[in-house]
C-alpha cells in the first residue's frame, strides 16, 4: 500500500494513494475531510461482484456504505487504536442497525480489526483533488508569464495612413460684396 504525505513550503500536506484499480494514476486528497461519520465498523470477506460491478476483492483496500455515492473515498480511523485506512466505496451496505461502513478483510487487517470483528470507527469523506494524467508540475515562473501573454488580448496596429492636405484657402477678393437684392 503506497500511502505518502507530500509536504512543502506550497501549502498544507496532500495525501497520495495509489488506486487500487489497475491503469489509475495515485489518488491525491486534500487531507481536511468533507465530512466525519462516527460508529461501528465490521468486515466482510465473501461476495461475487459489487454493488459498482467490480469483482470482489477480499484483501483489497474497499468498503461498503449505505450511502455514500460509490467510487468515494474515505480515510477509516480505529477508534480504539489510532490506526487508519484509506479505502474506496465499491459496494452497499452494512445491513446491521448499528454499523456505518463494512471493510474488506485487507483493509480491516490495516488498522488491526480483524480479531475484535466489530469496532468504534471513525470515517471521514476526502475531498480528490484532480490531477492530469500525464502530470508535468514543474510549470516554471517564466513558462507561466509566456502563457499569460499569449492568452492576453493584444490592441490591433492602427493603420499607417498619411492624411491627405488641407485644400487651401481661397483667395482673398479686392471687391467689397454687395448686399444682396431680394
Amino acid at each position: 500500500m503506497l500511502t505518502l504525505l507530500l509536504g512543502g513550503c506550497a501549502g498544507p500536506e496532500l495525501i497520495v494513494r495509489q488506486d487500487d484499480r489497475p491503469g489509475r494514476p495515485p489518488a491525491i486528497f486534500d487531507p481536511k475531510p468533507v465530512e466525519v461519520q462516527h460508529g461501528k465498523a465490521s468486515y466482510y470477506w465473501q461476495g461475487k461482484r459489487t454493488a459498482n460491478g467490480e469483482r470482489f476483492n477480499p484483501e483489497g483496500l474497499t468498503a461498503a456504505h449505505r450511502k455514500l455515492p460509490i467510487n468515494t473515498w474515505v480515510r477509516v480511523i480505529n477508534e480504539r487504536n489510532g490506526k487508519s485506512v484509506i479505502v474506496r466505496i465499491n459496494d452497499r451496505g452494512p445491513f446491521i442497525r448499528g454499523r456505518i461502513i463494512d471493510l474488506a478483510r485487507g483493509a480491516a487487517r490495516e488498522i488491526d480489526m480483524i480479531k475484535a470483528g466489530v469496532v468504534p470507527v471513525r470515517v471521514e469523506v476526502l475531498k480528490r483533488i484532480d490531477t492530469v494524467e500525464k502530470p508535468n508540475l514543474r510549470l516554471t515562473e517564466t513558462v507561466r508569464k509566456k502563457a499569460e501573454q499569449r492568452t492576453q488580448v493584444r490592441p490591433s496596429p492602427t493603420p499607417s495612413v498619411t492624411p491627405a492636405p488641407a485644400p487651401a484657402p481661397a483667395p482673398a477678393s479686392s471687391k467689397p460684396k454687395r448686399p444682396r437684392s431680394r
